[in-house]
């Protein structure tokens, strides 16, 4: 791993602690880019990588705590909080909304760094995660409008000719739709399949009945 496969911003309008910071991730190997605004942060051009974003609460243009829930719907790196002036609500509140951690000036450099690993390590996985769930929609979105009608009552539970019964086409039609399905959406088994239709949030109309054919 290098330091193009990550990055840490530094959001905080202590020149001396963006340059300490920012020498501290150097001789860790990691990538760090410093701004002294949330409005300069938020107006940056980013790389598209696994990050994360240490935050001061006192800025001068906005609180750190209203920035991270103005930035909550987007995409947006996990936020490790710092602060000269920590209070349990402050606390309670960033990690309540999602922050890794909140660390109370001065701090070490191993606490800083254990909790910069814990958000790359989330936006790793999240990034993963939202990769997984774009290539499953875009399957779905091959599957013809017969597919797309067959796989909610497939997942339901519903016995072939039940299905079939439900569309109006033959068993044996039913059979090579739900097939295609299987292949398209590449599911190993019914149960992939459910799962599947869960992670796309594919609406179930019929109570799921045990048995299949």
């Amino acid at each position: 791993m290098t330091s193009d496969d990550q990055v840490v911003f530094i959001v905080d309008d202590d020149a001396r602690l963006r340059e300490a910071l920012g020498d501290l991730l150097d001789s860790h190997g990691m990538r760090a880019i410093a701004f002294g605004s949330a409005g300069e942060y938020v107006r940056a051009d980013k790389p598209d990588v696994p990050a994360c974003l240490i935050l001061d609460i006192e800025l001068p243009d906005i609180n750190g705590l209203d920035l991270q829930r103005q930035i909550a719907d987007g995409d947006h790196p996990p936020i490790v909080f710092i602060t000269g002036h920590g209070d349990i609500p402050s606390s309670v509140r960033a990690i309540k909304h999602g922050a890794v951690d909140f660390l109370t000036k001065p701090f070490s450099d191993a606490d800083l760094m254990a909790a910069i690993g814990a958000a790359i390590a989330e936006d790793r996985d999240k990034r993963a995660e939202r990769a997984e769930l774009s290539a499953l929609g875009q399957r779905y979105r091959e599957l013809t409008p017969r597919e797309r009608e067959v796989l909610p009552l497939v997942v339901s539970g519903l016995l072939n000719k039940q299905a079939a019964a439900e569309l109006g086409i033959s068993e044996v039609t039913l059979q090579i739709h739900r097939r295609n399905v299987m292949h398209k959406m590449a599911a190993a088994s019914l149960a992939d399949l459910v799962r599947i239709a869960e992670r796309l949030e594919i609406p179930i109309t019929h109570s799921r009945r045990v048995g299949g054919n």
